[in-house]
Protein backbone atom coordinates (compact mmCIF):
# COMPACT_ATOMS: atom_id res chain seq x y z
CA UNK A 1 0.00 0.00 0.00
CA UNK A 2 1.62 3.42 -1.09
CA UNK A 3 1.14 6.34 0.89
CA UNK A 4 2.76 9.78 -0.22
CA UNK A 5 1.16 11.49 3.53
CA UNK A 6 1.39 10.13 7.40
CA UNK A 7 -1.59 8.07 7.78
CA UNK A 8 -2.80 7.80 11.33
CA UNK A 9 -3.73 3.88 11.63
CA UNK A 10 -7.17 3.76 13.40
CA UNK A 11 -7.60 -0.40 14.80
CA UNK A 12 -11.11 0.15 15.26
CA UNK A 13 -11.25 -3.53 16.36
CA UNK A 14 -14.26 -2.32 18.40
CA UNK A 15 -16.62 -1.37 15.30
CA UNK A 16 -19.86 -1.95 15.44
CA UNK A 17 -19.80 -2.24 11.81
CA UNK A 18 -18.80 -5.97 11.72
CA UNK A 19 -20.02 -7.75 14.73
CA UNK A 20 -22.95 -6.56 17.74
CA UNK A 21 -21.00 -5.04 20.56
CA UNK A 22 -22.48 -7.19 22.73
CA UNK A 23 -20.25 -9.81 21.55
CA UNK A 24 -17.38 -8.73 23.94
CA UNK A 25 -15.78 -12.23 23.57
CA UNK A 26 -15.56 -11.85 20.23
CA UNK A 27 -14.60 -8.11 20.28
CA UNK A 28 -11.88 -8.53 22.82
CA UNK A 29 -10.13 -11.43 21.01
CA UNK A 30 -9.98 -9.48 17.67
CA UNK A 31 -8.51 -6.66 19.93
CA UNK A 32 -5.55 -8.67 20.36
CA UNK A 33 -4.95 -8.67 17.22
CA UNK A 34 -4.54 -4.85 16.68
CA UNK A 35 -0.76 -4.70 16.82
CA UNK A 36 -0.41 -6.66 13.58
CA UNK A 37 -1.39 -3.10 11.78
CA UNK A 38 2.00 -2.50 12.04
CA UNK A 39 2.55 -3.92 8.90
CA UNK A 40 0.88 -1.22 7.12
CA UNK A 41 3.46 1.60 9.15
CA UNK A 42 6.05 3.49 7.69
CA UNK A 43 7.96 7.01 9.10
CA UNK A 44 6.03 9.60 10.43
CA UNK A 45 3.07 7.39 10.66
CA UNK A 46 0.72 6.42 14.21
CA UNK A 47 -1.22 3.01 15.61
CA UNK A 48 -4.12 4.03 17.42
CA UNK A 49 -4.93 0.34 18.89
CA UNK A 50 -6.88 -1.04 21.95
CA UNK A 51 -3.42 -3.25 22.31
CA UNK A 52 -0.01 -1.43 21.75
CA UNK A 53 2.82 -3.97 20.18
CA UNK A 54 5.73 -5.34 22.41
CA UNK A 55 8.98 -3.69 22.03
CA UNK A 56 10.53 -7.10 20.74
CA UNK A 57 7.49 -7.24 17.79
CA UNK A 58 7.54 -3.73 17.13
CA UNK A 59 11.46 -3.93 16.41
CA UNK A 60 10.86 -7.14 14.35
CA UNK A 61 8.13 -5.77 11.97
CA UNK A 62 9.52 -2.19 11.70
CA UNK A 63 13.33 -3.99 11.09
CA UNK A 64 11.39 -6.24 7.94
CA UNK A 65 9.96 -3.14 6.63
CA UNK A 66 13.44 -1.16 7.09
CA UNK A 67 11.20 1.31 9.23
CA UNK A 68 12.86 2.83 12.26
CA UNK A 69 11.24 2.07 15.29
CA UNK A 70 11.50 5.67 16.82
CA UNK A 71 9.82 6.93 13.41
CA UNK A 72 6.44 5.64 14.63
CA UNK A 73 3.93 6.50 17.07
CA UNK A 74 2.05 4.09 18.96
CA UNK A 75 -1.38 5.92 20.67
CA UNK A 76 -2.88 3.09 23.26
CA UNK A 77 -6.75 3.36 23.84
CA UNK A 78 -8.01 1.81 27.20
CA UNK A 79 -10.37 -0.85 26.02
CA UNK A 80 -14.20 -0.33 27.04
CA UNK A 81 -16.59 -3.27 26.65
CA UNK A 82 -19.33 -2.03 24.83
CA UNK A 83 -18.38 0.39 22.74
CA UNK A 84 -16.96 1.38 20.09
CA UNK A 85 -13.86 3.41 19.51
CA UNK A 86 -15.17 6.40 20.89
CA UNK A 87 -13.35 5.39 23.77
CA UNK A 88 -10.88 7.81 22.26
CA UNK A 89 -12.71 10.60 24.07
CA UNK A 90 -13.49 8.93 27.16
CA UNK A 91 -9.60 8.12 28.06
CA UNK A 92 -9.33 12.22 27.50
CA UNK A 93 -6.89 11.32 24.32
CA UNK A 94 -8.57 13.46 21.57
CA UNK A 95 -5.96 15.98 22.36
CA UNK A 96 -3.22 14.05 21.82
CA UNK A 97 -4.49 12.93 18.39
CA UNK A 98 -5.31 16.12 17.53
CA UNK A 99 -1.53 17.29 18.30
CA UNK A 100 0.02 14.50 16.44
CA UNK A 101 -2.32 15.36 13.44
CA UNK A 102 -1.31 19.06 13.28
CA UNK A 103 2.62 17.82 13.26
CA UNK A 104 1.63 15.52 10.07
CA UNK A 105 0.37 18.17 7.35
CA UNK A 106 -1.89 16.08 4.98
CA UNK A 107 -2.50 13.33 7.66
CA UNK A 108 -5.59 10.72 6.72
CA UNK A 109 -7.09 8.53 8.89
CA UNK A 110 -7.02 4.74 7.66
CA UNK A 111 -9.93 2.49 9.40
CA UNK A 112 -9.90 -0.52 9.72
CA UNK A 113 -13.98 -0.36 8.78
CA UNK A 114 -15.69 2.52 8.23
CA UNK A 115 -18.49 2.93 10.71
CA UNK A 116 -19.88 6.21 12.03
CA UNK A 117 -17.72 6.54 15.39
CA UNK A 118 -14.83 6.53 12.79
CA UNK A 119 -16.25 9.10 10.42
CA UNK A 120 -17.26 11.58 13.35
CA UNK A 121 -14.16 11.72 15.35
CA UNK A 122 -12.21 12.35 11.65
CA UNK A 123 -14.98 15.19 11.29
CA UNK A 124 -13.70 16.05 15.08
CA UNK A 125 -10.24 16.31 14.34
CA UNK A 126 -10.01 17.38 10.69
CA UNK A 127 -8.88 14.61 9.09
CA UNK A 128 -9.55 13.23 5.75
CA UNK A 129 -10.25 9.30 5.97
CA UNK A 130 -8.31 7.11 3.43
CA UNK A 131 -8.83 6.84 0.41
CA UNK A 132 -11.40 9.87 -0.11
CA UNK A 133 -10.56 12.83 -1.42
CA UNK A 134 -11.22 16.37 0.21
CA UNK A 135 -15.96 15.74 -0.41
CA UNK A 136 -15.14 13.35 2.14
CA UNK A 137 -17.56 10.46 3.28
CA UNK A 138 -21.02 10.58 2.21
CA UNK A 139 -23.25 9.28 4.25
CA UNK A 140 -24.37 7.09 1.66
CA UNK A 141 -21.31 5.37 1.84
CA UNK A 142 -21.26 4.73 5.11
CA UNK A 143 -24.80 3.21 5.42
CA UNK A 144 -24.12 1.04 2.58
CA UNK A 145 -20.88 -0.58 4.76
CA UNK A 146 -23.19 -0.94 7.18
CA UNK A 147 -25.87 -2.55 5.15
CA UNK A 148 -22.71 -4.61 3.29
CA UNK A 149 -21.95 -6.45 6.33
CA UNK A 150 -24.98 -8.06 7.16
CA UNK A 151 -26.22 -11.32 5.61
CA UNK A 152 -29.28 -9.98 5.31
CA UNK A 153 -28.13 -6.75 3.43
CA UNK A 154 -25.69 -8.68 1.41
CA UNK A 155 -28.31 -11.70 0.10
CA UNK A 156 -30.46 -8.86 -1.02
CA UNK A 157 -27.84 -7.18 -2.79
CA UNK A 158 -26.61 -10.30 -4.54
CA UNK A 159 -29.90 -11.10 -6.00
CA UNK A 160 -29.79 -7.42 -7.80
CA UNK A 161 -26.26 -8.40 -8.75
CA UNK A 162 -26.85 -11.48 -10.28
CA UNK A 163 -25.00 -13.06 -7.23
CA UNK A 164 -25.75 -16.93 -6.32
CA UNK A 165 -26.21 -17.40 -2.31
CA UNK A 166 -26.98 -20.92 -0.75
CA UNK A 167 -31.27 -20.99 -0.17
CA UNK A 168 -32.03 -19.65 2.92
CA UNK A 169 -34.52 -17.03 4.58
CA UNK A 170 -34.13 -14.11 6.81
CA UNK A 171 -35.65 -14.04 10.08
CA UNK A 172 -36.43 -11.94 12.77
CA UNK A 173 -35.60 -13.36 16.73
CA UNK A 174 -39.03 -14.67 17.51
CA UNK A 175 -39.85 -16.19 14.20
CA UNK A 176 -36.11 -17.74 14.26
CA UNK A 177 -37.51 -21.92 15.62
CA UNK A 178 -40.31 -21.81 13.01
CA UNK A 179 -37.77 -20.72 10.41
CA UNK A 180 -35.56 -23.35 11.47
CA UNK A 181 -37.65 -26.34 11.56
CA UNK A 182 -39.75 -25.03 7.80
CA UNK A 183 -35.78 -24.90 6.20
CA UNK A 184 -34.55 -28.39 8.00
CA UNK A 185 -37.82 -29.85 7.13
CA UNK A 186 -37.18 -28.84 3.27
CA UNK A 187 -33.21 -28.98 3.11
CA UNK A 188 -32.11 -31.47 6.13
CA UNK A 189 -29.08 -30.18 7.15
CA UNK A 190 -29.35 -25.83 7.84
CA UNK A 191 -26.79 -23.65 9.23
CA UNK A 192 -28.05 -20.44 11.88
CA UNK A 193 -26.27 -17.52 10.98
CA UNK A 194 -26.72 -14.15 13.14
CA UNK A 195 -27.26 -11.21 10.41
CA UNK A 196 -24.30 -9.34 11.53
CA UNK A 197 -20.77 -11.55 12.33
CA UNK A 198 -17.63 -12.37 10.90
CA UNK A 199 -14.65 -15.08 11.00
CA UNK A 200 -17.56 -17.47 11.44
CA UNK A 201 -18.71 -16.28 14.89
CA UNK A 202 -22.34 -17.59 15.85
CA UNK A 203 -22.51 -19.64 13.62
CA UNK A 204 -24.93 -23.11 14.33
CA UNK A 205 -25.06 -26.35 12.73
CA UNK A 206 -28.45 -28.17 12.64
CA UNK A 207 -29.77 -31.43 10.82
CA UNK A 208 -32.80 -33.61 11.36
CA UNK A 209 -30.64 -36.23 13.18
CA UNK A 210 -29.60 -33.29 15.48
CA UNK A 211 -32.89 -30.58 15.46
CA UNK A 212 -32.03 -28.83 18.90
CA UNK A 213 -31.67 -24.94 18.40
CA UNK A 214 -30.77 -24.99 22.14
CA UNK A 215 -30.24 -21.50 23.95
CA UNK A 216 -30.53 -19.92 20.20
CA UNK A 217 -34.68 -20.05 20.92
CA UNK A 218 -34.01 -18.15 23.80
CA UNK A 219 -31.75 -15.33 23.34
CA UNK A 220 -32.59 -14.60 19.89
CA UNK A 221 -32.92 -10.43 19.08
CA UNK A 222 -32.09 -9.27 16.31
CA UNK A 223 -32.05 -10.66 12.47
CA UNK A 224 -30.95 -13.99 11.39
CA UNK A 225 -30.48 -15.85 8.34
CA UNK A 226 -31.23 -19.67 7.81
CA UNK A 227 -29.49 -22.01 5.01
CA UNK A 228 -29.58 -24.63 3.76
CA UNK A 229 -26.18 -26.31 4.52
CA UNK A 230 -24.18 -26.93 1.53
CA UNK A 231 -21.51 -30.05 1.12
CA UNK A 232 -18.40 -27.25 0.76
CA UNK A 233 -15.23 -28.50 -0.54
CA UNK A 234 -13.44 -25.50 -0.08
CA UNK A 235 -14.32 -22.05 1.63
CA UNK A 236 -12.62 -19.17 -0.70
CA UNK A 237 -12.47 -15.30 -0.87
CA UNK A 238 -11.31 -12.69 -3.26
CA UNK A 239 -10.01 -9.13 -1.81
CA UNK A 240 -10.77 -6.18 -4.17
CA UNK A 241 -10.75 -2.05 -3.94
CA UNK A 242 -13.71 -0.28 -4.61
CA UNK A 243 -12.52 2.85 -6.54
CA UNK A 244 -15.71 5.77 -7.46
CA UNK A 245 -15.59 6.83 -11.16
CA UNK A 246 -12.81 3.67 -11.71
CA UNK A 247 -13.60 -0.20 -11.88
CA UNK A 248 -12.89 -2.08 -9.02
CA UNK A 249 -9.49 -4.14 -8.52
CA UNK A 250 -8.82 -7.21 -7.75
CA UNK A 251 -6.09 -7.42 -5.16
CA UNK A 252 -5.67 -11.22 -4.48
CA UNK A 253 -7.88 -14.36 -3.61
CA UNK A 254 -7.27 -17.20 -1.78
CA UNK A 255 -8.49 -20.20 0.44
CA UNK A 256 -9.64 -19.56 3.79
CA UNK A 257 -8.58 -22.56 6.35
CA UNK A 258 -11.73 -23.13 8.62
CA UNK A 259 -12.62 -25.00 12.06
CA UNK A 260 -16.36 -25.74 12.38
CA UNK A 261 -17.66 -23.05 9.75
CA UNK A 262 -14.63 -20.47 11.72
CA UNK A 263 -11.54 -18.40 10.55
CA UNK A 264 -8.35 -19.82 11.44
CA UNK A 265 -6.29 -18.66 8.49
CA UNK A 266 -5.49 -17.99 4.79
CA UNK A 267 -3.04 -19.04 1.91
CA UNK A 268 -3.14 -17.57 -1.73
CA UNK A 269 -3.16 -17.22 -4.31
CA UNK A 270 -6.36 -19.45 -5.06
CA UNK A 271 -5.20 -22.84 -6.35
CA UNK A 272 -6.82 -26.14 -7.32
CA UNK A 273 -9.59 -24.26 -8.55
CA UNK A 274 -11.09 -24.29 -11.75
CA UNK A 275 -10.17 -21.23 -13.62
CA UNK A 276 -14.04 -20.39 -14.69
CA UNK A 277 -14.80 -20.81 -11.12
CA UNK A 278 -12.16 -18.11 -10.30
CA UNK A 279 -13.40 -15.74 -12.85
CA UNK A 280 -16.70 -15.90 -12.05
CA UNK A 281 -15.18 -15.05 -8.02
CA UNK A 282 -14.01 -12.36 -9.48
CA UNK A 283 -16.90 -11.18 -11.61
CA UNK A 284 -18.75 -11.47 -8.90
CA UNK A 285 -16.60 -9.29 -6.26
CA UNK A 286 -16.31 -6.50 -9.37
CA UNK A 287 -19.68 -6.64 -9.76
CA UNK A 288 -20.00 -5.78 -5.72
CA UNK A 289 -17.43 -3.07 -6.06
CA UNK A 290 -19.63 -0.92 -8.82
CA UNK A 291 -22.71 -1.17 -6.49
CA UNK A 292 -20.35 0.11 -4.15
CA UNK A 293 -18.45 2.54 -5.57
CA UNK A 294 -22.05 4.02 -7.04
CA UNK A 295 -23.28 4.56 -3.37
CA UNK A 296 -19.50 6.46 -2.52
CA UNK A 297 -17.83 4.06 -1.28
CA UNK A 298 -13.88 3.78 -1.75
CA UNK A 299 -11.83 1.26 -0.18
CA UNK A 300 -11.20 -2.33 0.44
CA UNK A 301 -13.46 -5.32 0.78
CA UNK A 302 -13.93 -8.88 0.25
CA UNK A 303 -16.66 -11.14 -0.84
CA UNK A 304 -16.71 -14.84 0.38
CA UNK A 305 -17.63 -17.90 -1.37
CA UNK A 306 -17.66 -21.98 -1.18
CA UNK A 307 -16.85 -24.40 -3.64
CA UNK A 308 -19.23 -27.02 -3.39
CA UNK A 309 -18.25 -31.19 -3.62
CA UNK A 310 -19.53 -30.66 -7.45
CA UNK A 311 -18.14 -27.27 -8.47
CA UNK A 312 -20.52 -25.30 -7.70
CA UNK A 313 -19.74 -21.64 -6.24
CA UNK A 314 -21.50 -19.86 -3.99
CA UNK A 315 -21.27 -16.41 -2.05
CA UNK A 316 -22.05 -16.13 1.40
CA UNK A 317 -21.25 -13.38 2.56
CA UNK A 318 -19.53 -9.21 2.04
CA UNK A 319 -16.82 -7.97 3.73
CA UNK A 320 -17.11 -3.99 3.45
CA UNK A 321 -13.98 -3.25 5.41
CA UNK A 322 -10.25 -4.09 6.18
CA UNK A 323 -10.34 -8.44 6.25
CA UNK A 324 -8.10 -11.08 7.85
CA UNK A 325 -6.71 -11.29 4.76
CA UNK A 326 -5.97 -7.17 3.79
CA UNK A 327 -2.99 -6.84 6.08
CA UNK A 328 -1.00 -9.66 5.61
CA UNK A 329 -1.46 -9.38 1.90
CA UNK A 330 -0.03 -5.90 1.87
CA UNK A 331 3.04 -6.98 4.08
CA UNK A 332 3.76 -9.95 1.94
CA UNK A 333 3.39 -7.75 -1.44
CA UNK A 334 5.37 -5.02 0.60
CA UNK A 335 8.59 -7.51 1.46
CA UNK A 336 8.35 -8.92 -1.97
CA UNK A 337 8.99 -5.62 -3.89
CA UNK A 338 11.39 -4.63 -0.79
CA UNK A 339 13.46 -7.98 -2.01
CA UNK A 340 13.24 -7.27 -5.55
CA UNK A 341 11.55 -10.79 -6.03
CA UNK A 342 8.24 -11.78 -7.85
CA UNK A 343 4.86 -12.60 -6.78
CA UNK A 344 5.13 -15.00 -3.88
CA UNK A 345 2.76 -17.46 -2.32
CA UNK A 346 2.34 -16.98 0.79
CA UNK A 347 -0.38 -18.06 3.91
CA UNK A 348 -1.22 -16.91 7.58
CA UNK A 349 -1.92 -19.26 10.95
CA UNK A 350 -2.18 -20.05 14.33
CA UNK A 351 0.26 -22.65 16.10
CA UNK A 352 0.44 -23.70 19.75
CA UNK A 353 3.16 -24.89 21.27
CA UNK A 354 3.35 -27.15 24.11
CA UNK A 355 4.84 -24.31 26.69
CA UNK A 356 5.03 -20.60 26.89
CA UNK A 357 8.06 -18.43 25.21
CA UNK A 358 8.52 -14.96 24.94
CA UNK A 359 8.49 -13.29 21.95
CA UNK A 360 12.44 -12.65 21.21
CA UNK A 361 13.01 -16.57 22.25
CA UNK A 362 10.56 -17.81 19.80
CA UNK A 363 12.25 -15.75 17.08
CA UNK A 364 15.73 -16.67 17.66
CA UNK A 365 14.16 -20.27 17.73
CA UNK A 366 13.42 -19.54 14.13
CA UNK A 367 16.50 -18.22 12.87
CA UNK A 368 18.24 -20.90 14.49
CA UNK A 369 16.51 -23.36 12.54
CA UNK A 370 17.00 -20.90 8.96
CA UNK A 371 13.38 -20.38 8.90
CA UNK A 372 12.93 -16.41 9.65
CA UNK A 373 12.06 -14.49 6.28
CA UNK A 374 15.12 -13.36 4.61
CA UNK A 375 14.77 -10.97 1.62
CA UNK A 376 18.13 -12.25 -0.04
CA UNK A 377 16.37 -15.82 -0.35
CA UNK A 378 12.60 -14.43 -0.71
CA UNK A 379 10.76 -16.66 1.96
CA UNK A 380 10.65 -17.53 5.00
CA UNK A 381 8.79 -17.37 8.29
CA UNK A 382 7.32 -13.92 9.27
CA UNK A 383 5.73 -13.86 13.17
CA UNK A 384 2.71 -12.14 11.68
CA UNK A 385 1.39 -11.70 15.68
CA UNK A 386 2.82 -10.30 18.89
CA UNK A 387 3.40 -12.69 21.90
CA UNK A 388 0.27 -14.09 22.24
CA UNK A 389 -1.17 -13.56 26.06
CA UNK A 390 -0.33 -16.91 26.91
CA UNK A 391 2.89 -16.75 25.24
CA UNK A 392 1.45 -20.21 22.95
CA UNK A 393 -1.24 -19.29 20.73
CA UNK A 394 1.40 -17.61 17.78
CA UNK A 395 0.14 -16.04 14.57
CA UNK A 396 2.29 -16.53 11.57
CA UNK A 397 2.77 -15.97 7.84
CA UNK A 398 5.12 -18.09 5.72
CA UNK A 399 6.24 -16.81 2.57
CA UNK A 400 7.88 -18.62 -0.53
CA UNK A 401 7.89 -18.86 -4.28
CA UNK A 402 4.90 -20.90 -4.74
CA UNK A 403 2.67 -23.31 -3.06
CA UNK A 404 4.49 -26.32 -2.26
CA UNK A 405 7.68 -24.54 -0.83
CA UNK A 406 5.35 -22.78 1.53
CA UNK A 407 4.14 -26.11 3.01
CA UNK A 408 7.15 -27.11 3.06
CA UNK A 409 8.48 -24.26 5.85
CA UNK A 410 5.29 -24.35 7.31
CA UNK A 411 5.99 -28.25 7.96
CA UNK A 412 9.49 -27.28 9.19
CA UNK A 413 8.13 -24.48 11.21
CA UNK A 414 5.20 -27.10 12.82
CA UNK A 415 8.10 -29.19 13.94
CA UNK A 416 10.73 -26.68 15.00
CA UNK A 417 8.19 -25.39 17.62
CA UNK A 418 6.75 -28.45 18.20
CA UNK A 419 2.74 -27.22 17.23
CA UNK A 420 0.23 -29.07 18.68
CA UNK A 421 -1.89 -30.82 16.23
CA UNK A 422 -4.71 -28.41 15.18
CA UNK A 423 -8.11 -29.16 17.21
CA UNK A 424 -10.23 -30.65 14.93
CA UNK A 425 -7.43 -32.58 12.47
CA UNK A 426 -8.30 -35.21 11.06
Amino acid sequence: MEHSAPLIVWANFFSDLAVDLPAHGVLERWAEQAPQKVWLMRPGDVLVTPVAPGPAFLDHACGLLDVPPGSVTVVTVPRTPGTTMEAVERAGLTERLDALATERPGARLLPVALDRATVALASRLGLRIAPYGPAGVGAGAVDTAYRLNTKAGFRAVAGELGIRVPPGRVCAGEGLSGTVRAMRDRYERVVVKPDRSAGGRGLVFLSRAAPVLGPLADRAPGSWVVERRLDVARSVSVQLVARPGAAPRVVLSGEMRTTAGSYTGYVSPLRGVARGTVRELERWGTALGTYLADRGYAGPYGLDAVVTADGSLYATESNVRRTAATTPGAMVERLARTAGCGDRAWLVAAGRTPSAHRFPDTLRRLRDEGLDWRPGRGEGVVLYGDAPADGRSWRYAVIGPGHTRVAQIEAALARALAFEPPSGAG
